[in-house]
């Protein structure tokens, strides 16, 4: 069973993580951040990874320790699931519209951390929630999960949307890319035979 629990604890948060890889898409995820905890949901959601997260930040101070922690957590979490990566498709990849909002994402599930993010939004904030912050998550799940992860924004005038629209094209494209490939179930999907 591709599962993993991660535990994290700083001065600056306490986090658990758990996963299933092989779920679908059930989540229950309490950061403190609505916003967040929703695009926690839809990341859940639409990958078929079912997620249960806990975090408690220092929400005093602002959200960024609690959202870039997260993705620490989450990221380690991910590379422990996946253990030696054997059967997987590595590679996932979507266009996802959502209303004037379209993101391309595309990742390669390498052991080798880049993001490209080319994503523009157009308020510094969606409520509360600071949107600077959804791009430090991003690369906190890039590094500390192995992921060269792509995002694109085609179009969007909704910081919402477009933020939105980042965690759901990532969410498909890792669904992909973290599923058994039927006709390659016990290789590493690499011609170094390692990931």
């Amino acid at each position: 069973m591709r599962t993993a629990k991660i535990t994290r604890k700083t001065a600056e948060t306490a986090i658990t993580v758990e996963l299933n890889l092989d779920g679908n898409g059930s989540y229950d995820n309490q950061t403190g951040v609505g916003f967040f905890d929703h695009m926690l949901d839809q990341l859940a959601r639409h990958s078929l990874i079912d997620m249960k997260i806990r975090c408690k930040g220092d929400l005093h101070i602002d959200d960024h320790h609690t959202v870039e922690d997260v993705g620490i957590a989450l990221g380690q979490a991910l590379t422990a699931a996946l253990g030696d990566k054997r059967g997987i498709r590595r590679y996932g990849e979507c266009h996802l519209p959502m209303d004037d909002a379209q993101i391309r994402a595309a990742l390669d599930l390498s052991g080798r951390p880049y993001l490209v993010w080319t994503v523009e939004m157009p308020t510094p904030k969606i409520g509360t929630f600071d949107t600077e912050l959804v791009r430090e998550f991003f690369q906190a799940l890039s590094t500390h999960g192995g992921i060269t992860l792509h995002v694109d924004q085609l179009h969007g005038i909704n910081s919402h949307h477009i933020a939105e629209a980042a965690f759901k094209a990532v969410a498909r494209a890792l669904r992909l890319a973290v599923e058994t490939d039927p006709r390659k179930s016990d290789a590493i999907p690499s011609t170094k035979g390692a990931l």
